[in-house]
Parts: structure tokens; sequence; C-alpha cells
């Protein structure tokens, strides 16, 4: 009799934090059993619909969207569009027929899994964050495994549940010290230019973009520094506009790096904000960190992730209120102090969890062959 093909949901999305590592875990399960099906569900306009298809892979939108905490119409229309998307999740898993379902959070995280856990199908729910959103802890109950990146998550999730992988992070992380040469053509970047990498997310961030500006002069006249700057698409033209008044040679302005791998690899100091997947890919690259939580976030959890990075003298935190005034003559002293790089490079590196893809993806295979 011919073997059954496995089946496998990964769900999720919104941002780069959360579908870089659901790619990662699809790849790794590729790797481990060429022949598995692989599905993801996103939440429809977001930026999975773009990407995921890009990386492979086919993909099913759910007219899902964010919980408005202000009463508005927006609040109305949520409740509508969850209604949608748990019947359009329901239909999906009928039609599919996974073995395993696995949630990397998003939007669409909480209709698929949950109608998994109805049909009395196998989900594992990857926890990026310090801090459990509601909406995990909820799915926490029914789910099969809980892989998290951080210590002391029984807070939030049963305690037998929990495994300690870290995050997915991209495997071209690796070796970047082989990349120099072909990074400074990249970038062009002279030899002997001290590097700073500025990180906004995927979609940018208005506070450290404000930051810079404010102190373009300052940075103009730094002979010896190049400043890489990732903007984001939505601030871009503003910023390109606004560079033209200052006489800055030694910025490389970018709304999205593609080649991440090559910033990282020349970077001397890295500033960004504290989302769960950059935290372990910056624990992956092993250099000096500014971390710079964004405060619009659920439950404020990029606080949470920066602190635990900084209590283990890992990385440095400021604050997004603080970030204007104190951000680039931070990054400055930071660059000029070569013992604090070493020691914030040491620590960080502490934290990497380098395999956490093929683990997941290990216990997802587990799942779905109800081994």
């Amino acid at each position: 009799m011919e073997k059954k093909r496995l089946k496998i949901i990964v769900s999720g999305g919104g941002t780069g934090g959360h579908i870089f590592p659901a790619i990662s875990i699809a790849n790794a399960l590729r790797e481990l059993k060429p022949d598995v099906d692989i599905l993801f569900v996103g939440a429809e306009g977001r930026m999975e619909m773009e990407k995921v298809p890009n990386a492979g892979y086919k993909i099913v939108g759910l007219p899902v969207a964010g919980f408005q905490r202000s009463l508005s119409l927006k609040t109305f229309t949520f409740f509508i569009k969850l209604y949608r998307s748990m019947m359009k999740a329901r239909r999906v898993i009928k039609e599919f027929k996974p073995d395993a379902v696995v949630g990397v959070g998003g939007y669409a995280s909480g209709p698929v899994l949950k109608s998994a856990q109805k049909k009395g199908i196998p989900t594992l729910i990857q926890e990026q964050n310090s801090y459990a959103g509601v909406t995990n802890k909820l799915l926490a109950k029914k789910a099969k495994a809980i892989c998290v990146a951080y210590e002391g998550m029984e807070k939030y999730f049963p305690a037998d549940k929990i495994i300690m992988t870290g995050n997915p992070v991209r495997q071209d992380l690796v070796n970047l010290d082989n990349k120099k040469d072909e990074t400074r053509k990249y970038f062009n970047i002279p030899e002997g230019q001290k590097v700073i990498l500025v990180l906004g997310g995927s979609l940018g961030a208005k506070t450290l973009n404000k930051s810079l500006m404010d102190y373009m002069k300052e940075i103009g006249e730094q002979q010896d520094t190049i400043l890489i700057w990732q903007t984001g698409k939505l601030y871009n033209s503003d910023i390109k506009q606004e560079l033209s008044g200052f006489d800055a040679k030694n910025v490389r302005l970018y709304d999205f790096i593609t080649r991440m791998d090559l910033a990282f690899s020349i970077a001397d100091v890295i500033v960004s904000r504290a989302g769960a997947g950059t935290i372990s890919e910056l624990c992956l690259v092993g250099k000096p960190v500014i971390l710079i939580p964004s405060p619009n976030v659920a439950e404020d959890h990029q606080t949470k992730n920066a602190q635990a990075l900084e209590r283990k003298n890992a990385a440095i935190m400021v604050t997004d209120l603080s970030a204007p005034k104190e951000l680039v003559p931070m990054a400055f002293e930071l660059l000029g102090n070569k013992e604090k790089q070493l020691e914030l490079s040491a620590n960080i590196k502490l934290l990497a969890l380098p395999h956490a893809a093929r683990v997941i993806a290990e216990k997802v295979l587990e799942l779905a062959s109800g081994v």
C-alpha cells in the first residue's frame, strides 16, 4: 500500500518577523521530508501574500484584521472579518485535510489553529516573544507542543508542552566573515571605514528615522563612518528629499535591504527594533546591538524582548521616547569603544540557537505522523 503523503499547514504572518520564521520552518520540513505538502494561510493584503509565493509555497488569505481597542466602526468590522475568517479557515481545514497545523503568530494564526483543534488535528505554536500574546495563551490549552525562544515561559503556557527551540532564522546569516569583500562592493564601502547599520523593520520605524535626521549634520561630518540605513518603504521618498539638503556622502539609503546577510557582515554596530525574529537573527550574527523597542505593538512585547537581552549584558536598550536625543550619540560612543563592543558581541552570541527551524520541523513531523 502506498504511504500517505503528509500535509502541513503553516499559518500566521503580518510582518517579516512572523513570515521569515514561517518560511524557515517550511524549508526545514522540506529538507527533512521532500514530499511533504505544505500550505500557508495568511491574512489578505498583508506581506505574506507576496513573500510566501516568492519562496515557492502556496498561500490562502483570510479576511482577518487586528482588533481595535478603541470603540469605532473598525471594531464592528473586526468581528465580521473574524467570523468570515473562521468560516474560511474551517473550509481550508476540511478541504486540505492537514496532518498537523503550525501557528507562528499574526492575524491568521488564531482562526486556523482554533479550527484545527476543533477537528482534533494536532497543532504546534511557535511563540517568538518573551511575552505571550492573548491568542497564543488561549490556543495553548489544546496545542500539542509550544516552541519558545525565551526562558521562563511557564508563566504563560503549560510547562509540559514547552520546548526551548529558539526562533527560526535565515540560514544565509551563517559564516558572515567570508562575505566582507562582496559586501564592500555591494554597499560601496571603502576599506577601513566603520559601519553603523540601522534597521527599522520591514515596514520602517518613524522614531529611528527622525532620530537620524535630527543628527544628519553630525553624521555627515563623520569622515571615517558609513551609515547603512533601512528606512522602510513608507518613509523612503520623504527621507531622500530631506537628505538632499545635507552633505551626506557617507549615507547608504534603502527602503528595504534584500541582502541582509551582507549588511550584517559589514556592520560594526547595529541599531534595530526589538522584534523577536530580528533578535534571534542578531544573536546568530553576534554583533554589538542597540535596541529601540517599538511601543506600538501588542502587550509592549518588544520592550520585554529587549530587556531580556539587556539583563544579560547582550545589548544596549534605548527607549523610543529617548531615542531622538540619545540614539545617535550612543551609537557613536559604542563605535569608539572596542572593549564594550567585544563584551556585547560575546554575550549576545551565547544566546544564539541556530538550529531552531530544524528542531521545530522535526516536532511537527512527529505530531503529523502520530508518533
